[in-house]
């Protein structure tokens, strides 16, 4: 999988600036990280109901080896 180095990123930015101009592009920067944070939440989110689901399962699973000796 290809990395994205500094010169991409600084060609990306020039041509953005360019195309959207230098008095929108603040703009659609605080645009792109709002999204991106509500990505970033939504993941977490997802990430501690699967870790929950699993400890849930953990738990019964315990509880079912303890009915079973005795």
């Amino acid at each position: 999988m290809p990395t994205i180095g500094w010169f991409e990123i600084l060609i990306v930015v020039a041509i953005a600036i360019v195309v959207l101009g230098p008095k929108d592009f603040p703009i659609m920067l605080k645009k792109v990280g709002s999204w991106i944070g509500s990505a970033k939440k939504y993941v977490n989110n997802i990430q501690n109901e699967v870790s929950n689901i699993d400890l849930e399962d953990n738990k019964i699973e315990k509880k079912e080896e303890k009915k079973d000796e005795s």
